[in-house]
């Protein structure tokens, strides 16, 4: 059995985050976003912000991290599995801090596809910062532009969830996955 791989994607603090948890309290199945465990393993080594002092080492964690649970992806026996950011999303976060890259990230992005793309967009009434998420509000809205364009390059159609409740931005991805 195909399962359809759906991405979950968005600046920070758009409530990618929330509505997974939602659809996991809903029985379905969701991979988690792993960019804080990596920042977190980074401040455990003595590194405060990783993605800021070595930006490419991290993306490397990082691209590494997400083509594991998409090859994890292909050995589930759900019908559609939900990923808390996908592979381009590597990508748009480097071309945002103007990072150089080699080609093995393309070539990710290129090999493992996913089903469809729902983008969250920055929205100012939920925003906030902490200890992992130090990026501005405008910073942000930046940050949702690279991902649409990171998305478009490698043949998606992002797909962008209106700012509501919670339940309803759940719903607003449930009832498009078979458009």
């Amino acid at each position: 059995m195909q399962n359809k791989k759906i991405v979950i994607t968005g600046g920070p603090g758009t409530g990618k985050s929330s509505v997974i948890v939602n659809l996991e309290s809903q029985g379905h199945y969701c991979l988690h976003e792993i960019s804080r465990q990596i920042t977190l393993e980074a401040q455990e080594e003595g590194i405060d912000q990783l993605f800021l002092e070595k930006p490419l080492l991290f993306s490397e964690k990082l691209l590494e991290a997400r083509v594991n649970q998409h090859k994890e992806s292909l050995h589930l026996t759900k019908e559609v599995i939900f990923f808390d950011r996908g592979i381009p999303d590597v990508i748009a976060y480097m071309d945002y801090f103007n990072t150089h890259y080699p080609s093995k990230f393309d070539e990710a992005c290129e090999r493992h596809e996913y089903d469809k793309i729902f983008l969250l967009p920055p929205w100012k009434e939920i925003y906030t910062t902490d200890n992992e998420r130090y990026e501005s509000f405008d910073q942000a809205m930046s940050i949702h532009e690279y991902l649409k364009k990171a998305y478009i390059r490698y043949g998606y159609n992002p797909i962008e969830v209106p700012t509501d409740s919670i339940e309803n931005r759940r719903d607003f991805i449930l009832n498009n996955l078979d458009d």
